[in-house]
């Protein structure tokens, strides 16, 4: 008992840690002259959602998707399409790219969630390549080469064409996305995904429509990715299919690995130490992956856990 309460403290020192360091690093960032360093972490940031939004269907759930990146590519197009058109509204975009991704999540998940294993893994797969090709089809805006974007725009003081607010908006909702991901898996409604994950027929036994929780969770979760789309195409201020191509939705995945599967924060850790594994190596070599990969099967052979995994476990560390 005391071990865990010692535990659960290291893990309320870090995120508290790491929320103050979220707060004041534009403030760093200035200090240094590395204006750059605001756009990196906001971009980690929106990973992050993305990552966490998969780790609940994922690391609670056990539905191993290789199509989350379709979400990423819907909310980014909501803001492409009607910015090509003169429409900047941001309250409109942003209800259309979280609408969109759960209204697509909503049909894939309703055929995918009826098979499981590899053939539940290949049928998302196959879904996201059908949307890929339908972006590189759509000429008008771009087609393969994608399409520029104008940033959203809210209220007036709410500038996104500025690094330092954009910053904020992003930390906002990825606060506020964490917060929704706790009362879910904590909920009497995690507790039926987690059981169904662990022993679907039993929890059917029981008398629970696990067909219909595992949906609605497939569904939230897209719609959540929908909003690290919408924010990635304000980021960029660009959008293209290849957003939306399997390998990214292998990236999202190798993200929630690294953080650890299974807890809401781990995709966090997974997004940062991604990115910034990725910015190092990258400077190093252009043949960066050939490091990543051995690192990567380190972490998975080791800290099966993750990253968070070893806060959650000390002894890990020492093992």
């Amino acid at each position: 008992m005391a071990q865990n309460h010692s535990v659960g403290r290291l893990n309320f020192i870090a995120i508290a840690l790491g929320l103050v360091f979220f707060l004041v690093f534009p403030f760093i960032a200035e200090a240094i002259d590395e204006p750059f360093y605001i756009d990196f972490v906001a971009r980690i940031m929106i990973f992050a959602i993305a990552a966490a939004s998969l780790d609940l269907i994922l690391g609670y759930g056990g539905m191993v998707s290789f199509g989350h990146a379709a979400y990423l590519g819907i909310g980014g197009y909501a803001v492409a399409i009607f910015s090509f058109y003169g429409i900047d509204n941001g309250f409109l975009q942003f209800a259309v790219a979280v609408l969109g991704s759960a209204l697509v999540a909503l049909g894939i998940g309703a055929v995918c969630l009826r098979t499981g294993g590899v053939y539940f893994i290949m049928i998302t797969l196959a879904f996201t390549q059908m949307l890929y090709f339908l972006g590189i089809s759509l000429e008008e805006y771009g087609g393969d080469d994608g399409v520029n974007t104008n940033r959203s725009e809210f209220v007036q003081a709410l500038d996104l064409y500025d690094p330092v607010v954009f910053y904020y908006f992003v930390l906002v909702l990825l606060v506020l996305c964490v917060f929704l991901l706790l009362r879910i898996v904590n909920s009497r409604f995690g507790m039926v995904i987690r059981g169904s994950h662990t022993s679907d027929t039993r929890m059917r036994a029981l008398g629970y429509p696990t067909y219909r929780y595992r949906l609605v969770a497939f569904v939230i979760s897209g719609a959540m990715c929908g909003i690290a789309g919408f924010l990635l195409a304000n980021a960029t201020e660009f959008i293209t299919p290849e957003y939306m191509h399997w390998s990214r939705s292998g990236e999202i995945l190798i993200m929630v690995i690294m953080g650890g599967m299974g807890s809401v924060f781990g995709p966090l850790f997974g997004a940062a130490a991604y990115f910034i594994l990725e910015e190092w190596l990258s400077s190093l070599t252009v043949h960066w992956l050939l490091f990543f990969g051995p690192s990567l099967l380190l972490l998975v052979l080791f800290f099966r856990g993750g990253l968070f995994g070893l806060l959650e476990r000390p002894e890990a560390s020492r093992g």
